[in-house]
């Protein structure tokens, strides 16, 4: 067996929870795959001076947690909409840009298991990555983000997450607890985000995908709840309340039966949707990539990352029906 055999072998199987750490840490999916390559060459190059004090997996962890704490010095914070201003109050008045914003991103499922990871580190992978959770770390400093990822979501002793930060396990403890307090704030709480049982969570979202494919604008508001936000990346502008979210949806996006066509997708480890909309006499063409968030009582935000960029990460065309990809959700 090479070196290189060998150092493929060990570290080729985290490569999936490791673009999950990243991506919590920084908030975007194309710069984790970036982070989670620089981490593996500098993996390499150091490979020879590894001596197996520690396990290979808490190596590549020290190696990419330090990687995304340099880049979030250099870069900041990524947002959403609503975590730079209020929603706004009049629907007629123009939508507003943020360009230069680094906004948050969706991390495409397909992302989340690495080829031949086992079962444990896929469960790695997919804890801790829901779209709404993410977004709350955007709020916290770069070591706080790292604390309480190591500590809360991979469940790490507090002398081992030291060790790694190079600190002491009572600064770990202390910024885990100012960590927690900040992300309290920022989060919904829990009782706001009690989810349905499963079945009842498809068949909402099934209705969802239904009603924007058939142009129903009161089926779509009978599934959204009293409070629900509409986001819209790279949109600085955003709404809440049933009622704006639900006439602002039908006035610019619900003009027709057929306008619109759906893909179901999996994004941050929850059923999400590729939209493509129709556009006069050239058929149908990337738009957005919605994150539903589903309640008990309903709908409570969308997110619609209107980049069509995006669908090449969830292995979809620009144009509907195009290539390969998942088959469409059905009219």
């Amino acid at each position: 067996m090479t070196v290189s055999e060998d150092f493929t072998g060990l570290t080729g199987r985290f490569r999936g929870e490791l673009l999950a750490h990243c991506y919590r840490m920084l908030g975007s999916a194309e710069e984790a795959e970036d982070l989670v390559q620089e981490t593996y060459l500098r993996a390499w190059r150091s490979y020879d001076g590894f001596e197996g004090r520690s396990s290979v997996r808490t190596w590549l962890y020290r190696i990419a947690t330090n990687v995304c704490l340099t880049a979030i010095e250099r870069r900041g914070r990524r947002p959403l909409p609503s975590g730079l201003g209020g929603p706004a109050q009049d629907m007629e008045a123009p939508l507003v840009a943020g360009p230069e914003v680094p906004w948050l991103q969706p991390f495409p499922g397909a992302l989340l298991a690495g080829e031949g990871e086992d079962p444990a580190a896929t469960a790695v992978s997919r804890a801790g990555i829901r779209l709404a959770f993410v977004a709350a770390l955007q709020y916290l400093s770069a070591r706080q983000r790292a604390v309480l990822i190591l500590r809360d979501v991979l469940e790490w002793p507090a002398a081992q997450v030291a060790d790694l930060l190079g600190t002491t396990t009572t600064a770990v403890n202390s910024g885990l607890r100012r960590a927690r307090a900040q992300l309290a704030e920022a989060l919904p709480a829990e009782d706001e985000l009690a989810e349905p049982a499963e079945p009842d969570r498809r068949a909402v979202l099934d209705r969802f995908a239904a009603a924007l494919q058939d142009a129903d604008g009161s089926a779509l508001a009978e599934l959204l709840r009293e409070d629900v936000a509409l986001e819209m990346p790279p949109l600085l502008t955003w709404f809440t309340g049933r009622q704006t979210v639900a006439h602002f949806i039908a006035a610019h996006f619900l003009t027709e039966p057929g306008g619109l066509r759906l893909v179901p997708v999996t994004a941050n480890g929850e059923q999400a949707f590729a939209v493509y909309r129709r556009a006069p006499g050239r058929g149908y063409h990337a738009h957005a990539v919605l994150v539903p968030a589903v309640t008990a009582a309903g709908i409570a935000r969308i997110i619609a990352f209107q980049d069509p960029g995006l669908f090449g990460s969830f292995g979809l065309p620009q144009e509907y029906g195009a290539g390969s990809g998942p088959a469409p959700a059905q009219d």
